[in-house]
């Protein structure tokens, strides 16, 4: 079969994008593939979160109906806490410091560090009900996987996620997840992961 290389467009504070993570960790061992891992924030600040969702009562509000129905198609709803997020003493955060984290752990160690960091700040946003928003959340998460924090706050780190913003804009990526097959420009359908499978065999059959 050949070998597929998959621009994975996603948001820590996306629960779609914790669906579909852990089924293309499976799906890596199932097929050859190359995960490249692409922070694109939907929400960047608060400003934007304002923007996009109106007031914090109502942006949790929405965003948690969202976590109801993902809860109902995941692998793992119980990871979903959504009571204790409903209970958060904060309000519900964008995305742009946990994306940050992400890109500094790829720095350090590379796509794999990207994905430990992006799974771990995923599981702290979703059965947690920690905010993600905050610096030192994000640094806990990163000493728990065993990465020093020498990149964080570097420019280049923030430069690096405007980057992957750019190139999402580049291929007109509006929403997350959205992982798109390099070689032939498909884009996945989320879904369950025998549908996921399905479209990664057509994929492979265009290259073969």
């Amino acid at each position: 079969m050949a070998s597929l290389t998959v621009d994975f467009f996603h948001d820590v504070v996306c629960c779609w994008c914790f669906n579909i993570s852990s089924r293309m960790r499976s799906l890596t061992e199932d097929f050859n593939l190359g995960i490249r891992h692409l922070t694109f924030v939907l929400q960047a600040s608060p400003a934007e979160m304002a923007s996009r969702r109106g007031t914090p009562e109502d942006a949790r509000e929405t965003i948690l109906g969202h976590w109801a129905v993902c809860r109902q198609v995941s692998d793992r709803p119980e990871l979903f806490d959504t009571d204790a997020m409903r209970a958060a003493p904060f309000d519900y955060r964008h995305g742009m410091t946990a994306a940050l984290g992400c890109k500094a752990a790829e720095r350090i160690g590379g796509q794999p560090a990207h994905w430990e960091m992006f799974d771990r700040l995923q599981h702290v946003h979703l059965a947690e009900a920690r905010s993600v928003a905050h610096p030192e959340v994000v640094l806990s998460a990163a000493r728990e996987l065993g990465l020093k924090a020498t990149v964080f706050d570097d420019p280049g780190t923030r430069r690096a996620v405007e980057t992957d913003r750019q190139k999402a804009r580049t291929l007109q990526v509006r929403v997350v997840p959205t992982p798109i097959v390099r070689e032939t420009g498909t884009r996945f359908v989320n879904g369950p992961h025998e549908d996921l499978t399905a479209q990664l065999y057509a994929a492979s059959r265009l290259v073969a």
